[in-house]
């Protein structure tokens, strides 16, 4: 039993909830960029949430099935059908041998996942079988899927059907409000820029994959003595390179970075990153340590309604 890619797409790779303990053997976290949606899909086929999926980036993928499994796919927002019939999101369906799912380019958002009541077969590498392509372990081959490829699947009992209640399903939208803490260096920006990292909307440019986004509009400018020695950073962190255009840092991120940390969005947000399309903007929302402590309790309790554990 197995699921055949026909067509890969730009960015298509096997995650699951990602990493943890080994950034200090230089390996980030991972995993998928929207575990919310990622959570969504594996429970519409009753896995648990940070079960491994596809992640399907921008174009869209074509997949073959090999064997019945029911499916869903949630995320960004596409064309999809299945056998040249519409397929919604957010739903579970059936898939038999010799179907077809194609996935369209993205409309809105950034990434699609398809989760199937079958297990993918995935390499698991610290404890986790996300792919990490930049290190070339996890997942499938440590890489990102190509055309051709075959995902072995081991079957599972077909899942009753499942509706995700509205109130739970993702948020999508062009133009993004991350709230965030002010970073460790932000002082390293001048007055005018300090003030524009939170009052201004950004522009995701084409300088985008599972390690950062760049943000090239408004350009910020640092004091000409800003200068520090690396230190660590995380998913959300956002840096300030010479050039003054902000950096996100997203799931597959190095684990230190030599540039200013102007701000560090709060845990609560970072799924929403990895809908950031090129061409969207982005706010930054100031807000303080002990809110983002509160805000991050208040979305795991919401959400623990549905999978009934914490998933941010």
């Amino acid at each position: 039993m197995a699921l055949r890619i026909e067509k890969a797409g730009l960015a298509t790779s096997l995650q699951d909830v990602g990493r943890s303990g080994v950034a200090h053997l230089g390996v980030p976290p991972g995993g998928a960029m929207d575990c919310l949606s990622l959570a969504l899909a594996n429970w519409l086929v009753g896995k648990a949430p940070g079960a491994t999926a596809m992640e399907i980036t921008l174009t869209g993928a074509t997949i073959s099935f090999e064997a019945r499994m029911a499916f869903a796919l949630v995320g960004g927002r596409a064309d999809i059908t299945l056998n040249d019939q519409p397929v919604a999101m957010q739903e579970q369906h059936i898939a038999n041998p010799g179907d077809v799912l194609e996935i369209g380019a993205m409309q809105a958002g950034c990434r699609i996942y398809l989760a199937t009541s079958d297990d993918l077969h995935a390499d698991e590498v610290f404890g986790s079988a996300s792919t990490y392509a930049p290190g070339g372990f996890g997942g499938h081959q440590g890489r990102m899927l190509a055309d051709g490829d075959i995902i072995a699947t081991v079957g599972r009992e077909e899942p009753d059907r499942r509706t995700a209640p509205v109130k739970f399903h993702p948020f999508l939208n062009k133009g993004w409000v991350l709230r965030a803490v002010s970073g460790p260096e932000a002082d390293l920006l001048d007055d005018a820029s300090r003030e524009a990292l939170f009052t201004e909307a950004f522009r995701a440019s084409q300088r985008a994959s599972r390690q950062g986004a760049e943000l090239d509009k408004p350009v910020l400018s640092l004091r000409e003595a800003a200068r520090m020695q690396s230190g660590p950073v995380f998913p959300g962190t956002v840096q300030c390179p010479p050039s003054g255009k902000p950096y996100l840092l997203m799931a597959d991120a190095q684990t230190t970075g030599g540039y200013p940390r102007i701000a560090q969005v709060i845990r609560a947000d970072r799924h929403l990153m990895g809908q950031i399309k090129p061409g969207d903007t982005v706010r930054f929302m100031a807000i303080e340590p002990d809110e983002a402590a509160q805000i991050l309790r208040e979305k795991n309790v919401l959400y623990a309604e549905l999978f009934g554990q914490d998933i941010f």
